[in-house]
């Protein structure tokens, strides 16, 4: 096994998030966090954007983790 696809939890930052891998942005566009480049959703944990966005932050992180998994060749260009 290669490459293990990083793992994010309930505690990641939105900025970091998009570092490990910018793929994920239409995830988050889709529980309506649409701002994305605003500098307040940058230092914003997944639990607290899930939470402004009415999303359980379990699911989400579970839902970013399983498209991690599936990229792992993408994660770091």
């Amino acid at each position: 096994m290669a490459d293990t696809a990083p793992q994010v939890s309930k505690d990641t930052m939105i900025g970091e998030l998009l570092q490990i891998n910018e793929g994920i942005a239409p995830i988050l566009f889709g529980i309506g966090m649409h701002c994305l480049g605003c500098p307040a959703s940058q230092m914003e944990t997944i639990e607290e954007a899930a939470s402004v966005h009415g999303i359980n932050p379990e699911d989400l992180v579970s839902e970013i983790n399983a498209f991690l998994a599936g990229n792992t060749e993408a994660t770091q260009a």
